[in-house]
């Protein structure tokens, strides 16, 4: 098992990953499968400030995490929103634990002081995953998506980085 920075190779790999939790209605706001194609510009604007990485099994790319920036306000430069997305094949392996760790133990050499995360109330893996890495609950959000007639809430998780 590895953790490394994703090329434009993995990005179909990535894409996958992706549409594969759409159906699920757990961890995307996406209700339809999306192209590589669409996102390519959200792939090339991820830096060394903003790292996309991959977690490989048996050189395999079995799950991503992503850092982005928040509001895009300069006020909010050390401040990102981190998305983890681990493939169902591989779920349940601690590869998300694995990638928030990797993502922790390099943000203050990326110059992060907040971690910020978007969780749908009823994602309890999610949730429970953050907690334990002391992430906190800073906001709550009910019924701001709709999925399948249905209203979903959304919790605002928090980290605050110590230097």
């Amino acid at each position: 098992m590895s953790i490394r920075a994703a090329t434009v190779d993995d990005l179909s790999r990535i894409v996958e990953i992706y549409n594969e939790s759409i159906p699920e209605r757990q961890a995307t706001a996406d209700t339809m499968p999306i192209k590589v194609e669409d996102r390519i510009a959200w792939f090339k604007a991820h830096n060394a400030k903003r790292p996309l990485w991959v977690i490989e099994v048996n050189n395999y790319v079995a799950g991503w995490l992503s850092l982005h920036d928040f509001y895009g306000r300069p006020a909010y430069k050390n401040t990102v929103e981190i998305s983890i997305y681990i493939s169902k094949a591989y779920r349940g392996q601690g590869l998300a634990q694995r990638l928030l760790q990797h993502c922790i133990d390099h943000s203050v050499g990326l110059g992060i002081t907040t971690i910020l995360a978007f969780v749908f109330a009823h994602n309890i893996a999610s949730l429970e995953l953050f907690k334990k890495f002391d992430f906190v609950q800073w906001g709550y959000l009910p019924k701001i998506a709709e999925l399948d007639q249905q209203q979903k809430d959304l919790v605002i998780l928090g980290y605050q980085l110590e230097f």
